[in-house]
């Protein structure tokens, strides 16, 4: 099945992860960038897998614009969803939970949260400045989850077998 990787990416953390997963997809996958192309053409694709980073609690808004756009095809695709953000349990959950429409998260096959980093090399001075007063991080540091990438990667693998109902 061709599958889509839709992403944005701020300070490139988002895109190293999406080139790992595509690398654990397989060639039938493509990517786009929300950032070079924010209306990307969803027909050929029977999944699609739809991804950011988490700032300051929120995902970038053309993510966001992106899922309400599309919601009515997305729903007819197989869906994975994922953010990359710094904090863990119970938080990333919550921000899993809010960086996308409800409507999408019951659409999903899966979803995960990556981890992520803080590249200082990346930031400007004032992102440093609220990193550093605000994560109380003064240097560039990563904890991008790479076995939840292979999982998720995993999970979208297997093949859906939608349960009927007789009657």
């Amino acid at each position: 099945m061709k599958t889509l990787i839709v992403y944005m990416s701020t300070h490139g953390c988002t895109e190293n992860v999406v080139n790992e997963l595509k690398e654990n997809l397989g060639s039938n996958t493509s990517i786009v960038n929300l950032k070079k192309n924010s209306n990307p053409d969803l027909k050929e694709y029977g999944r699609i897998i739809i991804g950011g980073s988490i700032h300051a609690g929120q995902i970038q808004r053309k993510v966001r614009d992106f899922c309400e756009r599309n919601l009515d095809v997305l729903r007819f695709k197989e869906i994975g969803l994922f953010i990359c953000c710094m904090y863990e349990e119970q938080v990333a959950k919550d921000q899993l939970k809010n960086a996308f429409p409800e409507k999408l998260h019951q659409y999903s096959k899966t979803e995960a949260i990556f981890g992520g980093e803080f590249n200082f090399a990346r930031m400007n001075f004032l992102e440093k400045m609220i990193v550093k007063n605000v994560a109380h991080v003064k240097e560039s540091v990563s904890n991008v989850d790479h076995k939840a990438i292979e999982k998720f990667a995993r999970r979208m693998e297997k093949t859906y077998q939608p349960m009927f109902v007789l009657i």
